[in-house]
């Protein structure tokens, strides 16, 4: 791989963090997962309770990219055809026309998804898969740069409908966002006091990155080089997933190719070609956190799955 091409992915997170860090006070890891969920064509689940930045984090992202961005507030009787389009009949022409959906982007936010019904939930299945929609027996493809960037609460259950299995593995990664801490809080507040705009920090100035840059930091991921050995201790994780103890639904071959992927991204993050075994670390809570399934006696005993995942870890050698 070139010197270019292995300095094109460090240099994106880098100046991803000055950038954003514009706007968003703390909150680094949160917004460097995004970004690297992005540049592996994935998606992303954002959990966090509310008023933690999570919305402006994936809009300052997409000004950021310079790519089309789209929210979705979702609601108990959204319909499939709010996100995917309908066909509308037209009176002048007494033809049929597809008007396309939010979900026709780059960047699509839905906020809140568990709060969708099962079946509007199960509409993006095919979009976040295959970046396509089928429309009666059209079909249709999305952008290459498609993204979705999903919000839940996780305290809040009434009126909600849980993600399914199917629909959680879809996401490439799982992003926790917490609280800031006291330093960065007050930063929010000046910040806040400082701002003059109707909307807050969202127009805060930052300088977008080159479309060149985006596109050989993709280019370097997906060539990032994976020794045998660690191939060995990614799959010598995923299947003791499906073995242990407080588990009752371990990693996939979906979730293992995930965390191949997202351990070449941290790599490039650090502006190595090469997969070490701190970057499969690295990238397994994200990777991992929301695709297994916890016994309900472990989680009577108060393991969540970060903690499960931490203890599979250090129960499987390290390649040396």
């Amino acid at each position: 791989m070139s010197e270019m091409g292995v300095a094109a992915a460090s240099e994106l997170f880098a100046r991803g963090q000055e950038q954003i860090g514009r706007v968003i006070a703390g909150q680094e890891e949160a917004v460097a997962q995004a970004l690297l969920t992005m540049l592996c064509g994935g998606h992303a689940l954002l959990e966090g309770v509310p008023g933690v930045a999570k919305t402006l984090a994936v809009k300052t992202l997409a000004r950021f990219l310079q790519l089309e961005f789209r929210r979705v507030q979702a609601t108990p009787d959204m319909m499939p055809a709010d996100i995917l389009g309908t066909n509308v009949f037209s009176q002048k022409t007494g033809e049929f026309s597809f008007h396309k959906g939010p979900v026709f982007t780059q960047f699509l936010l839905v906020d809140e998804i568990n709060r969708m019904p099962p079946r509007t939930q199960a509409a993006l299945l095919e979009s976040m898969e295959e970046r396509q929609v089928t429309a009666d027996v059209e079909t249709m493809r999305l952008d290459e740069y498609f993204t979705v960037f999903a919000t839940q609460n996780p305290v809040e259950f009434e009126g909600t409908y849980p993600l399914p299995e199917a629909q959680l593995d879809r996401f490439l990664l799982k992003i926790k966002v917490g609280y800031p801490d006291v330093a960065e809080e007050r930063v929010v507040l000046e910040r806040h006091h400082a701002s003059h705009s109707a909307t807050g920090l969202a127009d805060t100035p930052i300088e977008p990155v080159p479309f060149e840059l985006l596109a050989a930091a993709r280019r370097e991921i997906r060539s990032v080089r994976v020794e045998p050995a660690i191939f060995d201790y990614l799959l010598a994780i995923a299947r003791r997933t499906r073995d242990w103890p407080s588990i009752s639904l371990g990693a996939s071959p979906r979730a293992a190719a995930s965390l191949l992927l997202v351990a070449k991204g941290y790599a490039a993050r650090e502006g190595r070609d090469f997969v070490i075994p701190d970057d499969v670390k690295e990238a397994a809570l994200p990777t991992l956190r929301h695709r297994l399934v916890l016994r309900p006696e472990a989680e009577l005993e108060g393991f969540d799955a970060d903690r499960v995942v931490r203890d599979v870890l250090a129960a499987v050698q390290v390649p040396k």
